[in-house]
């Protein structure tokens, strides 16, 4: 598998009590292969230490203007060269004040202004300086200068108000720039995916479930999205928050999840059917709650519909990617699986390396053989996966047929 290419942002930490949370930020990033190179005003060093981001990032933290470890002393210049954003997280009223009108009077400020790639700002104030007039017009300055503002969220406030100005929580911060970095590679290409588990009603208390936290195939929406695609998520029971910048479809059963894929597969180009569904369902399930008795309750199951298999046999329908949860004989499964769904990729995993954690670590199959993502949080693990996905669609010639593979013995 090719390795993904390591990207890189200048952080630019100001002085509000919301730098804390930048701390946090620099370190997401880094998870998701981002390189993060720090820069401080003198009143963000008050709020969070610089051997805090330095020991975070491994890089040193640059304050002054006047570094001389910086070619010619220009430190305001070179900060701004070779990296594809700057994003000021937070950014105080102030500081926007300044990038709005022009004005550079330190190290930070002077490199926003000097900057020869995009700027990102997270605002982060009390509510009342975010509704005053002045940086509601410094804020509109800013946007119209092609500026991305992020956020801010109405919430409680370390001065003890409540209200508009709160800088969004780091993980929020990640997703708007993990898709402001991403290449464009889906704009234009409709993207369907099924996640979570399915739950099958035994009675109006009970039922049938599988383990899934939903967080793979959310990872997959969120990433597809940032990738300019059209994304509809169907999703199954999960405590997960509907992924930025995805459709969402909300199902209980097999049957909800079933009926949703056909309502919305038309016109898709890329499916991924990441859904822990369950294999069986009550035949009658009972309207009210059962009640325990001392004698043996038979249940009577029927296989519910397999969704992949259906999307997959769509004349001219969309490149099928399957998912196979197994807890042995990866290999072999997973490539029975594909063969007997037809589909030119399959993503496998071990469940216990993988349900309810953050993390993991799967292989990929193809016409091609096995490709394997090493561990890593699911967010880069859905960025590895849909450029996989990516490279064989694009190859992929009209009418072509998926090359056969050998059932396992």
């Amino acid at each position: 598998m090719d390795k993904v290419l390591k990207r890189r942002i200048l952080l630019g930490v100001t002085g509000g009590i919301a730098a804390y949370k930048a701390a946090e930020l620099a370190r997401l990033l880094q998870k998701n292969n981002v390189e993060v190179q720090v820069a401080m005003t003198e009143a963000g060093t008050k709020f969070v230490t610089p051997a805090t981001f330095q020991a975070l990032t491994g890089k040193p933290v640059i304050t002054n203007q006047w570094d001389a470890s910086f070619a010619n002393n220009m430190a305001h210049i070179e900060l701004s060269r070779g990296v594809e954003a700057i994003v000021i997280a937070p950014a105080t009223a102030d500081f926007m004040a300044k990038v709005a009108n022009g004005l550079a009077d330190d190290l930070l400020s002077t490199v926003c202004i000097a900057r020869n790639c995009p700027l990102l700002v997270a605002p982060a104030m009390n509510r009342e300086m975010w509704d005053n007039p002045a940086t509601q017009r410094n804020v509109a300055t800013l946007r119209t200068d092609g500026i991305a503002v992020l956020g801010p969220a109405a919430g409680d406030q370390a001065c003890g108000e409540t209200g508009m100005g709160r800088m969004l929580e780091p993980e929020e911060l990640l997703q708007s720039i993990l898709a402001f970095l991403a290449p464009k590679s889906l704009a234009g290409k409709k993207v369907l995916i099924t996640a979570g588990p399915t739950f099958e009603a035994i009675d109006t208390v009970r039922g049938i479930t599988n383990l899934s936290s939903g967080r793979m195939g959310y990872a997959l929406a969120e990433a597809a999205a940032s990738l300019g695609a059209d994304v509809t998520l169907v999703s199954g029971p999960t405590s997960l928050s509907a992924p930025h910048g995805a459709h969402f479809v909300y199902v209980t059963s097999a049957a909800e999840m079933f009926n949703a894929v056909k309502s919305h597969v038309a016109g898709t180009d890329l499916f991924f059917g990441v859904a822990a569904v369950a294999d069986y369902t009550p035949v009658q399930p009972s309207n009210r709650k059962l009640k325990k008795s001392a004698e043996p309750l038979d249940l009577k199951l029927k296989p519910t519909e397999d969704i992949l298999a259906y999307v997959a046999q769509i004349p001219g329908g969309p490149f099928c990617v399957g998912f196979a949860a197994e807890s042995e004989n990866l290999a072999g499964y997973a490539q029975a699986k594909r063969a007997k769904k037809k589909i030119p990729m399959i993503v496998a995993n071990l469940v216990q390396h993988t349900i309810g954690k953050e993390e993991n670590e799967v292989t990929i199959y193809d016409d091609a053989g096995a490709h394997t993502l090493s561990r890593a949080p699911k967010s880069q693990i859905a960025h590895g996966i849909l450029a996989h996905a990516i490279r064989l669609f694009e190859a992929r010639s009209p009418g072509a047929t998926v090359t056969p593979i050998k059932q396992a013995s």
